[in-house]
């Protein structure tokens, strides 16, 4: 189904957005480290309580609300896959980033999830964590690399994708019910995205 040219209602209680889909075909050239105290762990089987935490932690303002959604059984499926690997960026001993790589599909890379808490956006962790996210993204031989970003995220997510190699290659819309009217995250959260019932 196509959407007509012009404005299309969202109806009230949903939410819209512009998704791109964006890839790297080579592996990039290794880019200079930002100064900053920063560690990365691999957590192995993560606890579902914790992915919870620090993906609503990182993401809650822009919305992220897909695994908040899922049943216990159908999260751990995925985060417990032998072949996606999860990742938190460590300041001061605390985790503050996340990072999940998914290898399932052959020959290729998925950045699933990508950020750091508020409190990092502009000190240059999310510059330091895409290093280390690309240079595990093609450490198996994989042919391609990919992420998507869309409208509700931060409005220089797609410029720093951009800057770090990678080049869109698809658009969508995306509907889906507004996370805060279910209580799936505060209502307080994404002002930057009006909640209309």
């Amino acid at each position: 189904m196509s959407l007509p040219d012009g404005y299309s209602d969202v109806p009230a209680g949903k939410i819209a957005a512009v998704v791109t889909h964006l890839e790297m075909t080579a592996r990039p050239a290794p880019r200079p480290d930002p100064p900053g105290a920063w560690s990365l762990r691999r957590v192995e089987t993560p606890n579902l309580d914790w992915f919870r935490d620090l993906y609503r932690r990182v993401g809650e303002e822009w919305l992220w609300f897909s695994r908040l959604q899922m049943a216990d059984a159908e999260l751990a499926a995925i985060i417990h896959a032998p072949l996606v690997e999860v990742y938190a960026l460590v300041v001061d001993g605390s985790d503050e980033g996340l990072l999940e790589l998914d290898f399932r599909e052959p020959g290729q890379c998925e950045l699933a999830f990508f950020g750091v808490t508020s409190g990092l956006i502009g000190s240059g962790a999310g510059s330091w964590l895409m290093n280390r996210a690309l240079e595990r993204a093609w450490s198996p031989p994989v042919a391609r690399v990919w992420v998507h970003t869309c409208t509700l995220d931060h409005p220089s997510a797609l410029a720093f994708y951009q800057r770090a190699g990678f080049r869109p290659f698809r658009r969508q819309i995306e509907l889906a019910d507004d996370p805060r009217l279910d209580g799936t995250v505060p209502r307080h959260v994404a002002k930057h995205v009006p909640v209309i019932e």
